[in-house]
């Protein structure tokens, strides 16, 4: 087993495996867990990406290579998301797919892209996955229900027998804990530091800016990128202006997480301020680039770069050094006021440290399951976690005798326990969680247990830590996704917890002022609108509704704990393919198979509809029709063909809404066994049993002609009979071509 971070890496050891002597082209088959690490293919010039060594050394180089591809979150922000993941199957082939009718996967992509942008604009009421599902293209459909396999939480429940596989804990209502930063209460707010900062040039980002007018062509031709397919340019001012709203954004987060890696964050900019004051005009250069360290991940600097090399080269005698100083100690000025307010607030005047202490006294003395004291804290930087770290592992050692743990992911993991490496984050997480992890068989001589475990995203993912039954986000993510990863490593089935407890740690801040901030703060930070995919700046364009889709997923996060598939606006693959029609088809088919294959093709059933879906549905009849001699491509259950046409022979749904027609389906008949007698009385009065079928014929061909876009005159009539369709030399308009299954008639 290798990890991802394995392929930016060509020697030294993983695990057992020495790299430098691998043979990446030697497997024939690749299972690549938390797949959505990939859903990115930045392009660099000097440099070659994770992405790329797996497509190019792994899957298109040696022995023919099958991938299999795990993930919660395959579709993250974006309907493309996948694009670069079914690359992966596909070795990058366009038209991989054209056997089943999907000639450009990325053309296929797109247009669903272009679907989930106008949904987006909708009121947040009407931005419902079921008004998606109803707009957006078959052949994103047939893509996925082609290329995955979806199981949600609620599919599990249903179709899986939890004394095989065990349940999942209960999960209890989430606590909510609101803090200000300074117990004395004289540190500015939230509000006051965002204005603050939104006031700050941070030129030091953004030297392009001050590049004399006669330069500036020279710089262009070096600098600026092509994007759109050479039709938009990228510039570097655009480049330089979006690291600048990245660096305002990473400011006002740090501070959400904690005082001290705000302060950490001032401190680092200042430096960076300083050494640029002391340049002088003999300087030959000036090199700027991007704190890496300051960014969430690598994703979100690929997001702001577009590609482009991590550092540039400007020589200082081509700028304006007089404007750009002038910048630069306005910065300085400002900066050094806050970073002189921010070092009063010590630990001891930290109330969100304060009110965190108090949240672990209270799990440990009173246990939501019996003896259970392991809390997990998790934290979007790796300073905040060392911050809580070294102010709670001596406490909680000599309070509670229990052991403290650090995880960042990098080589500044610490433990209170003996006998663990520490930088190794699998021997910590082991010691942690030893009962799911089955640390018996691995080292059964130890009897102690890491019970606080502090750590960032590091390990969100792929982790079972199920031991654990309360979970602290110390920071609240701005990607409501985060959170329900961290809270997915204590709630997982198997669990000898039968309850769960996740805490919140919010801004002091009502939720809609929250809310406020964080809008105006991405909407200063998103890009220009020229990426490289086209896609549209939504936040930028539709703030009103951008805002109430957010309020909503975070007052989700503060009321309940939510499901991937549950967050609000949110758009699952569950929602995107037949998997359970398939399974409770399969199901049934194994308990009914003779009965199923005595069944004639033309049988009928009658239902009623049910008063909850008067507003929805009309009389009618839903027709099943199999195309027996061609098959239309663009049908995602072909060569079947679904359509519900009303009394009134309006076709409401067609094949192209498959989804639909099935859904209303299962509503109208699952569970039903009994036969609804007053209506088969009201049918077969109105046509004399079965004999005089003129009406449901009339309605047969308007959906066949809807179906296939021609008048059909003759031989609908047949369709009706038992068994075999009846077919004439007389047929025409490719009639032949189809057999009636089943129909089922809305009453």
């Amino acid at each position: 087993m290798l990890n991802h971070t394995d392929l930016s890496r060509y020697k030294g050891k993983s695990g057992d495996i020495d790299l430098k002597t691998l043979n990446w082209g030697n497997y024939d088959l690749v299972v690549i867990d938390e797949s959505h690490n990939f859903r990115n293919n930045p392009q660099y010039k000097d440099k070659t990406t994770r992405y790329q060594r797996l497509m190019n050394e792994i899957i298109k180089s040696g022995v023919k290579t099958k991938v299999l591809m795990l993930s919660a979150t395959p579709v993250n922000n974006k309907m493309t998301d996948i694009k670069n993941q079914i690359a992966l199957i596909t070795e990058e082939h366009d038209d991989a797919l054209t056997h089943i009718g999907i000639n450009s996967i990325d053309s296929t992509l797109r247009t669903a892209q272009k679907v989930f942008n106008e949904w987006s604009k909708l009121d947040a009421e009407e931005r419902t996955t079921e008004n998606f599902t109803n707009k957006v293209n078959t052949d994103y459909f047939k893509l996925l229900d082609t290329l995955t396999i979806a199981r949600s939480r609620k599919h599990i429940l249903k179709y899986y027998d939890d004394k095989e596989i065990g349940t999942f804990p209960t999960k209890l209502e989430p606590e909510n804990v609101r803090s200000e930063i300074d117990i004395k209460n004289e540190f500015p707010s939230i509000k006051e530091i965002d204005a603050i900062i939104n006031n700050l040039n941070l030129s030091v980002y953004s030297p392009v800016k001050y590049i004399l007018p006669n330069k500036i062509q020279e710089y262009t031709e070096i600098l600026d990128q092509e994007v759109k397919g050479g039709t938009s340019t990228f510039t570097q001012l655009d480049r330089d202006t979006n690291i600048v709203h990245l660096m305002r954004t990473s400011l006002l987060k740090r501070l959400e997480s904690s005082i001290y890696s705000f302060k950490k964050t001032v401190q680092k900019t200042l430096n960076k301020i300083n050494y640029c004051l002391t340049l002088t005009t003999n300087s030959v250069n000036y090199v700027s680039g991007i704190d890496e360290d300051l960014l969430d991940s690598e994703e979100e600097y690929e997001e702001y770069s577009f590609g482009q090399n991590k550092t540039k080269t400007i020589k200082l005698q081509d700028m304006d050094l007089i404007r750009w100083k002038k910048d630069l100690e306005t910065d300085k000025q400002q900066l050094e006021e806050l970073l002189k307010d921010a070092e009063q607030i010590t630990a001891q005047r930290d109330q969100k440290l304060h009110n965190l202490k108090q949240k672990i006294d209270e799990k440990i003395n009173n246990p939501i399951n019996k003896d259970n004291k392991k809390i997990i804290i998790f934290t979007t930087y790796a300073n905040t976690a060392e911050y809580l770290y070294d102010n709670l592992h001596k406490e909680i050692k000599e309070k509670y005798n229990l052991n403290t743990a650090l995880v960042t992911g990098g080589h500044k993991n610490k433990t209170t326990m003996k006998k663990v490496s520490a930088n190794d984050i699998n021997d910590v997480l082991l010691n942690f969680s030893p009962k799911s992890k089955e640390r018996e068989k691995i080292e059964p001589e130890k009897t102690e247990e890491i019970d606080i475990l502090i750590a960032t995203d590091c390990i969100s993912e792929g982790q079972n830590l199920q031991d654990c039954d309360y979970l602290i986000n110390y920071d609240i993510h701005w990607n409501p996704v985060r959170i329900i990863q961290r809270f997915g490593r204590i709630d997982r089935i198997g669990s000898a917890n039968k309850e769960i407890q996740l805490v919140n740690f919010w801004p002091d801040l009502e939720l809609d002022e929250y809310i406020d901030l964080k809008e105006r703060v991405e909407n200063r930070m998103v890009m220009v609108n020229v990426s490289a995919t086209g896609d549209e700046n939504l936040l930028d364009k539709n703030k009103k509704h951008e805002l109430e889709y957010r309020r909503k997923q975070l007052q989700q996060l503060q009321d309940q704990v939510i499901e991937l598939e549950d967050i609000s606006g949110g758009i699952s693959i569950t929602d995107l393919t037949f998997n359970d029609f398939k399974i409770e088809l399969m199901e049934y088919k194994d308990k009914n198979e003779k009965e199923l294959e005595k069944t004639p093709n033309g049988t009928y059933s009658i239902v009623k509809i049910p008063s909850e879906l008067e507003n929805e549905l009309q009389k009618g009849v839903i027709f099943l029709l199999k195309e027996t001699k061609t098959t239309n491509q663009e049908n995602p259950l072909s060569p079947y063909y679904l359509t519900y046409i009303t009394e009134d022979k309006t076709v409401e749904y067609n094949y192209t809404q498959s989804k639909k027609i099935m859904d209303y389906y299962k509503k109208l008949c699952s569970g039903k066994t009994e036969v609804y007698q007053d209506l088969v009385q009201i049918f077969n009065k109105e046509t004399r049993n079965g004999i005089k079928m003129d009406k449901y014929s009339e309605l047969l061909r308007l959906a066949i002609e809807n179906t296939q876009g021609k008048t059909e005159e003759v031989g609908v009539k047949s369709l009706f009979r038992r068994g075999p369709t009846t077919r004439t030399k007389k047929d025409i308009n490719g009639l032949e071509n189809y057999e009636l299954i089943t129909f089922l008639i809305l009453m």
